[in-house]
């Protein structure tokens, strides 16, 4: 019985000393476990501020590059703004300069066409104030039929100062419709009603100064073009000029070839995308390549003189610029000469 008790008690003192032993281990590896927590959330920490040490760094580091980019970029604004003014300045220097050289183009063509006819007037002048004495020391000596002769050469001397002093006011005129400009009002026009009328007016004109002339005229129209807003007086004067000088060429080229040759002149019409395209078309004499970028220059013209003032294409083109356009030629040397103007549909 005693014997019991004892073992009794070992087992119990084992058991709670197990106890101790168990809760010992679990409160040190609890502790342990901590431990390494703790340790842990410290070393996150000293990462963390490892890491906002290093982003505090990179952004002091990326200011001060911002800021000496900053000032890269201010000092290239200002090299490129001077650099600006200073091809600014360059450029309307250029515009002046060719302003001037056109001005002084177009005034020494003003003064060339303009001194041709002068010329004559003044020494048809002269020669008749010489007539003139001449005819009065022939009534004098009562030598009739040396009056009657001189008085022919007078007559003839005075209808050459007449057509001269025409020909002057005709480019005065020419000037002063160039000068002015397009004017009028753009209103809905039918194309091609109105350069087929250019056409025959044209055609008659020019038949009644050369009753022999006759050409081969075609027309091609685009029946689908409704009205187009024109200024039907400024680009009538536009069609009148392109046929004028159509029939001028082939009536050229028929003097020098004879019957072997067959003039045409042709005006076709037809939508292309949102424009409308007028092209007039000859087989004349054609416009050398090396002058054809100059025919739209004022007083330009490859027209002997007295035929021609140079100022026709040039107020063609203002015309089809102002209504939104474009105009230009292309040309063979050896004939075929076509006009090409592109009209917006819709102004």
């Amino acid at each position: 019985m005693q014997l019991l008790e004892i073992d009794i008690e070992y087992r119990v003192l084992f058991g709670i000393s197990g106890m101790v032993l168990l809760f010992t281990s679990f409160l040190i590896v609890f502790i342990i476990s901590q431990r390494k927590k703790l340790q842990y959330h410290r070393d996150l920490h000293d990462l963390h501020e490892e890491q906002k040490q290093s982003l505090i760094e990179q952004n002091l580091l990326l200011e001060q590059r911002v800021e000496e980019r900053t000032k890269e970029l201010r000092f290239q604004t200002k090299e490129l703004q001077k650099s600006l003014h200073e091809l600014k300045l360059t450029q309307l220097q250029l515009i002046e300069k060719e302003k001037m050289a056109s001005l002084g183009e177009m005034t020494a063509g003003i003064a060339h066409e303009i001194q041709n006819p002068l010329n004559f007037v003044n020494n048809f002048s002269e020669i008749n104030m010489e007539l003139i004495n001449e005819l009065k020391q022939g009534l004098e000596d009562g030598n009739l039929e040396d009056v009657a002769g001189l008085a022919d050469d007078l007559q003839q001397n005075l209808e050459m100062i007449n057509n001269h002093g025409k020909r002057a006011d005709s480019i005065v005129k020419g000037m002063l419709e160039h000068s002015k400009g397009v004017t009028g009002q753009k209103e809905p026009t039918d194309l091609n009603k109105l350069a087929n009328e250019a056409l025959q007016i044209s055609y008659k004109s020019f038949n009644q100064k050369d009753a022999g002339f006759s050409t081969s005229v075609n027309t091609f129209f685009d029946d689908s073009i409704s009205k187009v807003p024109l200024i039907p007086q400024s680009m009538q004067k536009v069609f009148l000029n392109l046929f004028s000088n159509a029939f001028y060429a082939v009536n050229e080229k028929k003097n020098n070839l004879g019957a072997s040759y067959s003039p045409m002149v042709s005006l076709t019409t037809k939508k292309n995308g949102g424009n409308i395209q007028i092209t007039i078309s000859d087989n004349g004499t054609g416009i050398s390549q090396t002058i054809i970028s100059k025919i739209f220059h004022p007083f330009f013209t490859t027209k002997p003189t007295g035929q021609g003032t140079g100022l026709g294409l040039s107020l063609s083109y203002d015309i089809i610029k102002a209504h939104g356009g474009e105009i230009h030629a292309e040309s063979a040397e050896e004939g075929h000469t076509t006009f090409i103007i592109n009209l917006p549909e819709l102004i």
